[in-house]
């Protein structure tokens, strides 16, 4: 007979680090950054109108999202952390849109000035806020 019970070595497996939790809180909150930077470049040199008004209000919302997900813990993190992934999705799925059938009226082409650059940090970015959610919602259920 151990002296343990059994269930405590697969809480322990179960349990996500605050190291590791932190990592990728910084990484997310990194590709939410680099995703708005990118925004905020193009509204920089020459996006304008309603899209560049758009760029503005995504560079200010991914600014927001990646401080949210550093400094706040508990229920409101892992609120941060789903905005983050939806915001992230959303932005993903509105150049898709303008590069496929059009968003707003705007069509965009793949030569455009960092179409391409953008498409795979939003994919990226998306893919790791998907991990850091999970992690942060994993980590609120352990005991």
């Amino acid at each position: 007979m151990s002296s343990q019970p059994p269930a405590t070595g697969l809480l322990r497996a179960s349990a996500v680090s605050h190291r590791t939790l932190m990592a990728w809180r910084l990484l997310s909150a990194i590709m939410l950054l680099v995703m708005g930077g990118i925004h905020l470049y193009l509204v920089f040199y020459g996006v304008g109108g309603l899209l560049g008004a758009l760029f503005v209000l995504n560079a200010v919302g991914a600014l927001v999202l990646a401080i949210a997900l550093i400094v706040l813990r508990g229920r409101l993190l892992s609120l941060a952390t789903v905005l983050s992934l939806m915001f992230m999705m959303g932005t993903l799925l509105a150049l898709v849109l303008a590069l496929t059938v059009g968003l707003f009226g705007i069509h965009e082409v793949l030569s455009f000035k960092l179409v391409p650059t953008t498409l795979v940090v939003e994919s990226i970015g998306t893919i790791i806020l998907a991990v850091t959610v999970a992690l942060v919602l994993r980590s609120r259920r352990a005991p």
